[in-house]
């Protein structure tokens, strides 16, 4: 059983890819099923939860200084890289909303992975996703009101609710199932990346097919600002930790977490208040960094290595 999930997750960005086209090809088996994308993100928020103990709520106290830093950037950086790009390119307002909510995202949890293989620092990497979850029920929903303006309505508490619902009920469902004990959490905890990679696949194919007139007249832009998002993100995270004298390994790790974001929530807000095309660019987001992610990684472990010997 373990070697088959960690083969499956291991050809994450190949499922996720067979299946968008599939969804492009044939939208009528996917375009109805929006319903499902707030559940099946729910889902993911619960397997996450399920990793986590009360116990590790504790390296966030042990590490203050350097999660607080790494949550401002967070909420720093992306937002306003999100905002440039849409004026930079010049993109449609709808489509816009999609990529500043991306940029007012928290963390995603696919970086504690990646962290995990670029060798960085893992329990820092999960500490500040754990943290940007929660305070994502009201940066998110303030930040995205502070960059799109007062010219477009935005359902404000409603949004802070849904991210309650959606994001810290799972959570802490999740976390109170794993710190009572009363499951054998070993066996459920191989699974979870499975469980968790299918509900990714599953939202993304939806979102292609609810998609799948628009992706050939707005899908080459969005894809590009999109790509555009990530790396700088990455980049800059990386940049900042450096210049404050940060470790190889804390930047690595600051980097990650700041350039994958939690793209699967903001397709699911955007899907629900603004609707369908505004989804699109969280969809590509989840395409994308789940492909320049475990790229990066094997760029900076096989550096490290090379490290090693030289």
């Amino acid at each position: 059983m373990k070697n088959f999930v960690a083969t499956s997750t291991s050809l994450f960005p190949l499922w996720v890819i067979l299946f968008s086209f599939w969804a492009f090809l044939e939208p009528q088996y996917w375009s109805n099923l929006s319903f499902l994308i707030i559940p099946l993100l729910s889902l993911i928020m619960f397997s996450m939860g399920l990793t986590l103990k009360v116990e590790n709520f504790f390296r966030i106290f042990k590490n203050f200084k350097i999660v607080c830093l790494g949550v401002l950037l967070q909420f720093l950086i992306m937002p306003i890289l999100g905002f440039l790009l849409v004026k930079f390119f010049d993109l449609e307002q709808i489509i816009g909303i999609g990529v500043i909510l991306i940029g007012c995202a928290p963390g995603g949890t696919a970086s504690n992975v990646v962290c995990y293989l670029a060798k960085g620092d893992v329990a820092l990497s999960i500490s500040l996703t754990v943290c940007s979850t929660i305070l994502a029920v009201f940066f998110m929903p303030t930040l995205f009101w502070v960059y799109t303006g007062s010219n477009i309505e935005i359902p404000f508490y409603q949004m802070m609710f849904s991210i309650f619902k959606i994001v810290i009920i799972p959570v802490s469902l999740g976390i109170i199932l794993n710190s009572l004990g009363f499951l054998n959490m070993e066996k459920i905890k191989i699974c979870l990346p499975l469980v968790a990679i299918v509900a990714i696949v599953f939202i993304i194919t939806i979102i292609i097919g609810s998609n799948s007139n628009e992706i050939f007249k707005h899908g080459p832009k969005i894809f590009f600002t999109v790509i555009c998002h990530n790396l700088l993100g990455i980049f800059l995270g990386f940049y900042f930790c450096k210049k404050m004298n940060y470790t190889n390994k804390i930047a690595k790790t600051m980097a990650i977490e700041i350039g994958m974001q939690n793209s699967g929530l903001a397709t699911a807000l955007a899907m629900k208040y603004f609707g369908p095309l505004s989804a699109l660019a969280g969809a590509f987001f989840s395409i994308w960094h789940n492909i320049s992610g475990p790229i990066l990684a094997s760029f900076w472990k096989k550096k490290n290595y090379n490290n090693r010997f030289n």
